[in-house]
């Protein structure tokens, strides 16, 4: 059986190149709708290159913190992805 932490590092890692996921639903397909939280400890805890943690993001479309370079770096990679900001600077969330 696996640990809340491999569930939920393999459901990011499945998030496809240009999307996003809110660190609500993450924890919704992991089985915890209560854990937003906890998958954001996971999420700046996260250091390995194959989970892609710049990919989850705040429910309210604001980025969220990003523990390999900040906010600004987080925001640039969502952008090479092709993620769409509004012009507030917050996440367009489909």
């Amino acid at each position: 059986m696996k640990t809340f932490t491999e569930k939920t590092y393999e459901v990011v890692r499945n998030i496809p190149r240009g999307e996003v996921l809110t660190y609500a639903q993450v924890a919704r397909r992991v089985g915890n709708p209560k854990a937003s939280r906890a998958i954001g400890t996971l999420m700046r805890k996260n250091y390995n290159p194959d989970i892609p943690c710049h990919r989850v993001v705040r429910s309210d479309g604001k980025i969220g913190g990003y523990n390999r370079g900040g906010a600004v770096k987080k925001t640039e990679l969502l952008i090479q992805e092709g993620c769409e900001f509004s012009k507030r600077g917050t996440l367009i969330l489909t």
